[in-house]
């Protein structure tokens, strides 16, 4: 069953399929969320008024893009509104680690993991939140440029940009050594 039938479920009434959409797209919706308000707190709470909108607004679903696309748009409408601050400035936040735990043989080899993945997460923390965002939605969640765009209503030119931008900026705030 794909994500339109269960859409398609829901609107018929059963609403408990619903639980299929917040099981699914949960943490990726709580990462956005975090990646623009910058603590863990709001972003829940950012995450939750969205499922709640696009529960009373999945009526206005056109399958024309997929359900995530559709559903991030939302979380990052609500967090753009949450937040106050300026998405594409630098700040300081607090770090939200987006790698899957996936187990590897060896214990050296999750110890390399782990550093690396801290390192890409203290890396992104110092981008601007924008910047950040782009790079979690292209590199670690696999949307593309197109579904970017769609997400975050930037144009495709400006999404290709900025990426390029983020990508740059992101290699020279690596420590020395790493690229």
């Amino acid at each position: 069953m794909n994500d339109n039938d269960r859409v398609l479920q829901v609107l018929s009434g059963n609403t408990s399929a619903f639980a299929y959409f917040v099981e699914t797209y949960q943490d990726m919706a709580v990462t956005i969320a975090f990646r623009m308000c910058g603590n863990r707190q709001d972003a829940e709470d950012v995450v939750q008024e969205s499922y709640l909108k696009a529960f009373r607004n999945l009526h206005s679903f056109r399958s024309e893009s997929k359900f995530s696309t559709w559903f991030y748009r939302i979380v990052y409408n609500a967090a753009v509104t949450h937040s106050c601050s300026k998405m594409w400035l630098r700040e300081g936040q607090t770090g939200l680690s987006a790698a899957a735990d996936t187990p590897l043989p060896s214990p050296d080899a999750e110890l390399e993991r782990r550093e690396q993945a801290q390192m890409v997460e203290r890396t992104l923390q110092e981008l601007p939140k924008g910047d950040a965002l782009l790079l979690t939605l292209y590199y670690m969640e696999d949307h593309s440029v197109k579904e970017i765009a769609q997400i975050t209503g930037l144009n495709l030119s400006n999404v290709k940009v900025r990426l390029f931008r983020a990508r740059k900026l992101f290699k020279e705030h690596l420590p020395a050594g790493v690229y």
